[in-house]
């Protein structure tokens, strides 16, 4: 089946530039201008991928991105930016946006970034369909065509990035992954050199899930590796 895109966009040229070259990835894509009107767009049908422009007309690209990780359904997105600081692409990524790409970017590159987005969104389906799209080890129970996630009884508020991080820490108990490991698995390509986002959102997912976040129970930090799962967790 032709997967489903929506490019947000407000130049008129890149839009239909993207639009013409997601053919090669057997795309239906939808373009809107605005990020008023993309939000509303990405709210009122199933997309498998939002192309976000960062700076838009009405809401920008970082408040659309925000307002969609509230929803209860996922949809990856890749943000576009003309700004190269990191600052910007580090931004766009905590807000919860799976890939980005600086502007001006070559058509071969954004069909690559897409096709792997796709091919990672497969993986992890393919994942949970074999799990029943659920997981529970201990107190913790992730459903992840819910995306929702409860620890002790209680409703986890989590990032589309917080979750992913999470399922795959959770899908593998015990098992040490090193931050570039983290990086390639549940980023994916091209965020070589970005190993403090991982530290951040271990961070952040210690202060939502730990009872005290500087003596984890369940996301152990192996000194000089990486980090785990805490294979032997139960309630603490």
């Amino acid at each position: 089946m032709p997967r489903r895109v929506l490019v947000i966009e407000d130049n008129h040229d890149i839009a239909e530039l993207v639009k013409l070259h997601l053919r090669d990835c057997e795309a239906e894509t939808d373009v809107e201008s605005s990020g008023t009107a993309g939000l509303a767009r990405a709210r009122s049908r199933a997309y498998d991928l939002v192309i976000l422009d960062l700076m838009l007309p009405g809401l920008d690209g970082l408040e659309v991105c925000r307002r969609l990780r509230e929803c209860r359904t996922y949809v990856p997105i890749l943000m576009l930016t003309a700004r190269t600081s990191e600052l910007d692409r580090v931004l766009g990524l905590e807000m919860g946006a799976d890939d980005y790409l600086t502007k001006p970017f070559s058509i071969r590159e954004l069909v690559a970034r897409v096709r792997a987005i796709f091919r990672r969104v497969d993986a992890f389906g393919g994942a949970a369909a074999e799990a029943g799209h659920l997981l529970q080890l201990g107190e913790l129970l992730m459903d992840r065509d819910r995306h929702s996630a409860v620890l002790h009884g209680k409703s986890l508020e989590l990032t589309a990035r917080e979750f992913e991080l999470l399922w795959h820490f959770a899908s593998h108990p015990g098992r040490v992954y090193r931050r570039e490991q983290l990086l390639d698995q549940v980023w994916g390509a091209g965020y070589e050199g970005y190993e403090h986002t991982v530290n951040s959102h271990i961070n952040r997912l210690r202060v939502k899930i730990e009872a005290d976040p500087a003596r984890p129970h369940y996301i152990l930090t192996v000194w000089g590796v990486g980090y785990k799962f805490n294979d032997a967790a139960q309630p603490a």
